[in-house]
């Protein structure tokens, strides 16, 4: 499918569906061939499925269109979330599955980043976190997550603690009782909430921290009404109230006072995938503004040979390219058995997160007037690129905003007792 818009007399430019540039620009020297494989997957599965109603969710209400189930149930029919899991639970037992689910998340993000925010979430946080548990939390919950038969979500941030998830910030907390734990306190922005058969919530514990698996139909269990935000409209997010939750002994997940760890070890990867999903959104950014700057004249020729753009644009092909390799690299120390594939996920988060940012706005900047619009007047086509505009600031701000990630490579070069 392709939307074409006309910007002059003479020419029409594909903004739909651009070349991949970085087919003939990127050479991955790094991943071995599942991941190739993997990729070309995912590739098809989006264009066929996401990329026709990408428009819809990134212009979409939360409140009124709510979760996209269109985009879940066609990527569950397709098998993407089989990608990050192991054979016993249903999934596709890949070697390197950090790295085929990055990649994933960034073919995903070329279309949609809200779809690839729910594969996140739903994979990446919930389905990695129940994926540390027994063998009866994981046929229990991650089996049907990997089918796509329920939905998962991941609770950590308050409203007073998002970054920060000492135990004196979390203010959640789980009460040991005879026969299990009771639950109370508020998590917030949580994605998935609103359609999610469990939330796993980290909650403190005396003095340490724990996780939990909650099922949302649990009495004290309430969603509250979904967030209107700038951008990743169909990544649908809400307040989950905990309520003199009781939960039996089995709802723990992992060991008590494990949760931290649980946490950060799944935020970690987490991070790998927002890095990829900036990747993906900076390339879809990239290909539109390199079709219309190679088709846009003005000024007795092409935009694309005025040296202002070709200099801008050499200088984006090359962070794009740096990105990808730095979230490669961190995927596969991940998979290499590496818990904390530290400094290469701060890096490639922080400087995945920026270039999508970056090759938004310079997007916006080159298609100008249309760059600025959701919806042409003349014949109701899309705007080609403000959803990547309003898309790609969250990536600088969730599951670690970026100046953590300066601080956890600060700690790398310094050493902790100098930085804290």
């Amino acid at each position: 499918m392709t939307t074409v818009h006309t910007v002059d007399a003479d020419t029409e430019i594909d903004t739909y569906d651009p070349p991949r540039i970085a087919d003939r620009l990127y050479h991955d020297l790094l991943s071995p061939p599942e991941i190739a494989q993997v990729r070309r997957k995912v590739r098809r599965i989006a264009a066929d499925t996401i990329a026709p109603i990408a428009g819809r969710i990134a212009r979409g209400d939360e409140r009124l269109d709510g979760f996209p189930r269109d985009a879940f149930d066609s990527l569950a029919a397709a098998g993407v979330f089989r990608i990050p899991f192991a054979g016993d639970v249903g999934g596709d037992d890949l070697t390197h599955r950090a790295t085929a689910t990055a990649v994933a998340v960034e073919e995903l993000a070329y279309y949609s980043n809200s779809v690839a925010a729910i594969f996140d979430v739903h994979c990446i946080l919930a389905g990695n976190a129940v994926n540390q548990g027994t063998d009866a939390q994981r046929r229990r919950w991650l089996a049907p997550v990997v089918a796509g038969e329920i939905v998962g979500s991941f609770a950590t941030s308050e409203p007073g603690a998002s970054s920060d998830l000492s135990p004196a910030a979390v203010t959640t907390e789980a009460t040991a009782t005879g026969t299990g734990w009771v639950l109370n306190g508020r998590k917030r922005w949580i994605t998935n909430s609103v359609v999610a058969a469990f939330v796993v919530v980290l909650a403190r514990t005396g003095n340490r921290l724990s996780t939990f698996i909650v099922p949302t139909d649990t009495p004290g269990v309430t969603i509250g009404t979904p967030d209107r935000k700038l951008g990743n409209k169909g990544q649908i997010t809400a307040d989950v109230i905990l309520d003199q939750v009781h939960l039996n002994a089995d709802a723990l997940l992992g060991e008590e006072g494990g949760g931290l760890k649980i946490a950060l070890q799944t935020l970690t990867y987490g991070r790998i995938g927002i890095a990829a999903a900036g990747v993906g959104m900076a390339q879809a950014a990239f290909d539109h503004t390199a079709a219309h700057l190679s088709h846009r004249h003005a000024f007795g020729g092409p935009l694309a040979g005025k040296q202002h753009w070709q200099f801008l644009m050499a200088d984006r092909a090359t962070a794009i390219a740096s990105a990808r390799d730095l979230y490669l690299k961190a995927a596969l120390r991940l998979d290499s058995g590496v818990a904390f594939p530290e400094p290469e996920a701060a890096m490639a988060k922080l400087r995945g997160t920026e270039i999508s940012v970056d090759m938004a706005r310079d997007a916006v900047q080159a298609f100008g007037g249309l760059g600025f619009t959701q919806s042409l007047g003349a014949d109701d086509t899309d705007g080609p690129v403000e959803a990547f505009y309003r898309d790609s600031k969250i990536g600088e701000i969730y599951e670690g905003a970026n100046e953590v990630q300066k601080w956890v490579l600060a700690r790398q070069i310094f050493g902790r007792e100098i930085t804290g």
